[in-house]
């Protein structure tokens, strides 16, 4: 039995006021802090639309490849919630901002195209907060501006919805519309499942990737199930337990009719075209664009590097930034050309490997680190023209990831120039040889950890302020003379 998936995807929009008023969009502050009579539903206020909002939507219809309308108004969806002050939402259903429009994935499941239905804009609700027996509302959200982006069934498993999200997410991040934030709410997810022979079903409350893939994962097997026992699978609406990891009935589904849509008659209808909005909308490199130009240009790195280079947005600028001070560098010391390939891809394994895993250990995100592409870039330089050793290049990196600094300052202020002088090499390497008896005994024996282990002794004699192939290269003839 084949499933069927579709995604309802709800985005906070991060423009500077709210849909329908002048009230800070800042729904994360002290509570009922940005509010108005506008967004607190006062009888005889009268909304008026947030152009910004609506071009960022656009913004996305676009890079989507959707069909934009050119003449668009609002309606009210009907129902009563405690978190809507209106009673009604102030949203998009005949006719919304873009439909149609593809997105490309891949996975194991291979390519995969996915078509969008629809893209348009709405207000969201206030949060609920349920304390002590009391349900408490916080109307700081009521009213932000909230794209809604629905997908056809065109999933099949709960992989295919995960990448789908994510992609999506990076799409959003690229564009700058929104932060895109699950665990803060800016991101919302939902999904349609339904299994041949049966009604589809929506899950709700799932707020994180983990989740969707878990519930829907879940919701195939239970649909599946009750399909083999011959029961009926009617339209309802279930939630996500995540401590029994299991989907729960909420209610029977409602549909376009029971929300009882009509035309929102204090909002005018507005033609996109006459206002020049849709002209005033440019889009940046997408992903799928920058990819195909990494791939151009580095074709000596591998396809899965060049995936999560672009992953993030701050991460492709942070490589490119770093690789051009690199360049620059290259020219000016007329560093052959044929070199450029190995240094690129010391310069990508340093930030994919160390710097990414130095920011995870410390839990420090990319985007808010001090350091710099710039003094990247210069402390790379000075371990390839062996002016520090990878040690120092690291110590240097932890450093600077945190408080930020000119890297050249820093090796002069700790006096972290590499040892090269050889005379000087080979006193550190004879007292590490007389102090360390039993490992040279071992070396004579042909064991090569005893080796690593008088140069480790080395380098930790003088903080890494040494070359560790030059301390290799004359530990061993001294070794070879013992």
């Amino acid at each position: 039995m084949k499933a069927k998936i579709g995604l309802e995807i709800h985005l906070e929009l991060n423009t500077k006021s709210k849909m329908f008023c002048s009230c800070k969009n800042f729904p994360d502050d002290e509570p009922n802090t940005h509010v108005c009579p506008i967004c607190l539903a006062h009888p005889g206020t009268l909304p008026l639309p947030n152009k910004e909002a609506i071009k960022k939507v656009i913004k996305v219809g676009k890079a989507l490849g959707s069909r934009i309308r050119k003449k668009v108004f609002f309606e009210r969806k009907n129902y009563f919630y405690p978190d809507l002050p209106k009673g009604y939402q102030i949203s998009q259903y005949r006719l919304p901002l873009c439909e149609g429009g593809k997105l490309e994935i891949k996975g194991s499941f291979g390519e995969k195209s996915i078509r969008i239905r629809r893209v348009h804009i709405e207000e969201d609700t206030a949060k609920i907060y349920h304390m002590g027996g009391y349900v408490l509302l916080d109307f700081n959200r009521a009213g932000v501006p909230l794209m809604e982006l629905v997908t056809e069934p065109d999933m099949e498993s709960s992989e295919e919805a995960e990448v789908f999200c994510k992609k999506l997410k990076e799409i959003f991040l690229y564009l700058e519309v929104s932060q895109a934030e699950m665990e803060k709410g800016n991101l919302r997810l939902e999904a349609n499942v339904s299994v041949e022979g049966g009604e589809r079903v929506e899950i709700k409350n799932l707020n994180s990737f983990k989740a969707l893939r878990e519930a829907i994962s879940f919701e195939i097997e239970r649909q599946k199930e009750l399909l083999k026992k011959g029961e009926k699978i009617f339209q309802q609406t279930r939630g996500w337990d995540e401590k029994k990891k299991e989907t729960v009935l909420q209610r029977e589904k409602e549909t376009a009719k029971d929300y009882r849509y009509f035309f929102e008659p204090d909002l005018p209808p507005f033609d996109l075209k006459k206002e020049k909005i849709i002209e005033e909308i440019f889009l940046p490199e997408l992903p799928w664009e920058k990819e195909k130009r990494f791939k151009k240009e580095f074709p000596f790195l591998e396809d899965k590097k060049i995936e999560i280079l672009i992953s993030k947005k701050e991460l492709s600028y942070f490589f490119e930034s770093a690789v051009s001070e690199v360049k620059n560098w290259m020219k000016f010391e007329k560093i052959p050309q044929a070199q450029e390939k190995r240094i690129i891809s010391s310069l990508c394994d340093f930030l994919l490997v160390y710097l990414s895993g130095t920011l995870k250990k410390e839990g420090i995100p990319f985007e808010k680190m001090k350091l710099t592409p710039e003094n990247f870039a210069e402390t790379l330089i000075m371990l390839w023209e062996g002016k520090i050793s990878p040690h120092v290049a690291k110590e240097l990196l932890s450093e600077m990831i945190k408080k930020g600094g000119d890297p050249s300052e820093m090796v002069k202020e700790k006096g972290l120039s590499l040892i090269s002088e050889k005379g000087m090499i080979e006193k550190i390497a004879l007292e590490v040889i007389n102090e360390q008896k039993k490992a040279v005994e071992d070396c004579k024996r042909g064991k090569k950890t005893a080796l690593n282990f008088l140069l480790g002794k080395m380098i930790q004699k003088t903080k890494g302020k040494i070359s560790p192939h030059e301390a290799k290269k004359i530990l061993e003839n001294l070794l070879k003379n013992l």
